[in-house]
């Protein structure tokens, strides 16, 4: 057993040397563990001096063999060396030659080098410029369009600069500073943009007065193109018989007529001009810095602010133009140059309109234009109420209505301002009245109340050319004749022509139904008829220094006056092309008129007869208790006789045709003489009975009796042709039975 465990040990030990001799040193550590782990590590150390022994033995035995090659080696190491020491100094040798010889090339090799070093750091400094170089330019363009005001090129050129070139060179010093001054650029541009709109809005709130005025212009040439092209028939008809009209009316009618054909208004005003070209709002204005500050404001992302700006300070200078001088109601100017800014105004926001996208769009200019309405309605109404002149008043008619026509062709409606229109017609239809007032009392106070005389057959002709009269039995007799009427009549016939034109010219333009026309004309004629000539008759018959001749004179005038009514409804049917018998045809009231002034001025008649005689009575002079009677009738009674005779000679004898003589003995003269013949007994018997006389005398009595025979012969005389029988005796009865 001692012995298998001592065979196990040898041969482990042996595998431990084997596995020493074969194993690298850094691996021998564990094999040795194993050798001291167990117990025979004497052993182990006996054997493996004998192993080393053993390799001692064959170390030697391998020198030995291999002695003489050793010698031999080191004896040709001893002769190689002394060749290495031979070729080392002929290396050396050649060194320094070489040495010695490349020092020339070692400096141009340097040279060179540092060219290489210049011609890499020129090359990389071009490209580097060849990069900074257009973001320079740039900046540089950048300052010089901003210096010459170009400030959207300006902001473009900045986007670039920004966006494209400076990414490129942005390690720079320069470009970071022109980095950060890239938005005070922009604000720049933008403060500077701004202040030229700003310029624009004060110019153009200056310049609106002209840009009108332009635009107004345009229209009134197109209307004038559109009315040669149309020739309105009723229109130029109406002109033409005005014309004709004038051209016969001479008689003293020049001084007295407020309207001629001189007061057309602004329709005929620069006709010579209307041949010119007239230049249009964007001929007038530069709306450049507008197009700027919007493409400005675009890019730069403000464009709502920028509207609303643009929208605010553009109504705030609405609300000035809109307000109107205080004496605008003065001249014609002052509305002109009101309207001139309004159109201004409106033709400058349409032009934006058109040539801008959002700017402004049609809603707020309809916003706008509700407003401008208004208010220009209502100061209109305000003004206009001033106005006292027709003429001014018709002008100004003529004024709005191109005023609408222009802003119309701008696609503005106006339908409210042809609404005021007709407003200011009933104004102008009263100023018309007051001026044809006192032009009525100029003719009526000037005439003669005369019949007209006439010496030849001009004057005849030129009469009857101006007032519409026929009487054959005047045209066969002889020259010199007289005219039934005075001169008051042709000139009054013809004032009431001059109102209607002055109604139609109102009436032009207003885009008014012929039927719409004529009803207007023949409205306001009857005012003229019914309300201003008629108190004007009224007016000269209760004058108090009138006279029966005079009297009778009117009576006779108003009743031509009455049968020319028919000519001017003929007049008016004529201008207006609408017939009589149109349904709602307004008639005229003239024969209603002139009745009522005839029978006032017969009332006058026999008012002032009566007054005459009551005159006369104030001198009667009875004593009551007197015991003769005179030899004749009473002196103031003769008197009396004696005025009404003569009174009633003149009612007799007044020229005229038939129907005048017929009218006035028939119905004035008779109704007249009856009327004094009626007062004069009843006055007489006041006399007789009143309460003062409270006894008579035979004498006196039969001196009445005297006045009242002198009464009765004067009724039996028939004064007053046309009296059956004793019918003018009747009114004395009852004073005969007293």
């Amino acid at each position: 057993m001692a012995e298998l465990e001592s065979l196990e040990t040898a041969a482990e030990h042996e595998r431990i040397l084997r596995e020493i001799e074969s194993t690298d040193t850094a691996c021998i550590g564990p094999t040795l563990r194993s050798v001291y782990d167990g117990e025979e590590h004497g052993r182990f150390m006996e054997k493996l001096e004998a192993r080393v022994r053993n390799h001692d033995r064959e170390i030697e035995k391998m020198c030995n063999f291999h002695y003489q090659g050793f010698v031999d080696s080191i004896t040709e190491l001893l002769k190689v060396r002394g060749e290495a020491q031979k070729l080392k100094n002929q290396v050396t040798d050649t060194n320094r030659k070489l040495q010695n010889e490349g020092k020339e090339l070692i400096i141009a090799m340097e040279e060179l080098k540092q060219c290489r070093l210049q011609q890499r750091n020129i090359s990389a400094t071009v490209d580097k410029l060849t990069l900074c170089l257009p973001v320079l330019e740039m900046y540089s363009k950048l300052r010089e369009q901003m210096k010459s005001k170009r400030h959207y090129p300006a902001l473009k050129t900045l986007e670039h600069l920004e966006h494209t070139y400076l990414p490129q060179v942005s390690h720079y010093r320069f470009c970071k500073v022109m980095v950060d001054n890239i938005p005070k650029l922009r604000e720049e541009i933008k403060e500077v943009s701004m202040s030229d709109l700003k310029d624009f809005l004060e110019s153009i709130r200056k310049h609106s007065d002209k840009i009108g005025e332009t635009a107004m212009k345009q229209a009134q040439q197109q209307r004038n193109l559109d009315n040669i092209v149309s020739q309105h028939p009723r229109i130029s008809g109406g002109k033409k018989s005005k014309k004709e009209a004038c051209a016969s009316s001479d008689l003293e009618v020049k001084n007295t007529s407020p309207m001629s054909e001189q007061d057309s208004g602004i329709l005929d005003v620069e006709d010579e001009d209307e041949d010119e070209e007239v230049p249009g709002a964007q001929d007038l204005v530069d709306f450049s810095p507008v197009y700027r500050c919007l493409h400005i404001y675009s890019v730069l992302g403000a464009r709502e602010t920028f509207e609303n700006y643009y929208r605010k300070q553009r109504r705030k200078q609405a609300r000035l133009v809109l307000q109107p001088p205080s004496n605008m109601h003065e001249t014609l100017d002052g509305y002109r140059k009101y309207f001139n800014q309004i159109v201004g105004f409106f033709v400058v926001e349409d032009h934006i309109l058109h040539t801008t996208q959002g700017l402004v769009n049609r809603a707020y200019l309809d916003e706008l234009w509700e407003m401008a309405l208004s208010k220009t309605i209502a100061a209109l109404r305000t003004h206009s109420s001033y106005c006292t002149d027709p003429s001014l008043v018709l002008d100004l008619k003529n004024l709005i209505v191109l005023f609408a026509d222009t802003l119309q062709g701008y696609g503005f409606p106006v339908n409210q301002l042809f609404d005021m229109l007709l407003e200011i017609q009933d104004q102008y239809s009263e100023t018309l009245l007051k001026k044809w007032s006192g032009v009525f009392r100029n003719i009526l106070d000037s005439d003669n109340y005369s019949p007209i005389p006439v010496t030849n057959e001009d004057v005849y002709k030129k009469i009857v050319g101006q007032f519409p009269f026929q009487d054959a039995e005047l045209e066969k007799q002889p020259f010199p004749k007289k005219f039934p009427f005075s001169e008051f009549v042709p000139k009054v016939y013809n004032q009431i022509k001059e109102f209607i034109y002055a109604c139609l010219k109102f009436s032009e333009d207003l885009h008014l139904s012929s039927t719409e026309v004529d009803d207007m004309i023949r409205k306001s004629t009857n005012l003229l008829l019914t309300r201003t000539l008629s108190n004007c008759l009224q007016n000269v018959i209760k004058r108090k220094n009138v006279g029966l001749t005079e009297l009778v004179q009117i009576i006779i005038n108003t009743t031509h006056l009455e049968k020319s009514c028919k000519f001017l409804e003929e007049f008016i049917t004529n201008i207006t092309n609408v017939l009589p018998e149109t349904v709602h045809t307004t008639k005229l009231y003239g024969t209603t008129t002139f009745k009522d002034a005839r029978h006032a001025a017969e009332e006058e008649i026999y008012t002032n007869l009566n007054q005459k005689i009551d005159q006369f009575l104030q001198l009667a002079d009875y004593d009551w208790m007197a015991m003769e009677p005179g030899s004749r009738a009473s002196d103031y009674l003769i008197d009396l006789i004696g005025f009404l005779r003569s009174t009633f000679a003149v009612f007799t004898h007044l020229p005229g045709d038939v129907d005048v003589h017929s009218t006035m003995s028939g119905k004035v003269a008779q109704t007249a003489c009856m009327s004094a013949c009626k007062h004069l007994s009843t006055s007489l018997m006041q006399l007789l009975l009143e309460a003062e006389v409270r006894q008579l005398t035979l004498g006196a009595l039969q001196q009445f009796n005297l006045d009242v025979e002198e009464c009765e012969q004067f009724a039996r005389s028939g004064p007053v042709p046309g009296f059956q029988g004793d019918t003018l005796q009747l009114a004395f009865i009852d004073l005969r039975q007293v």
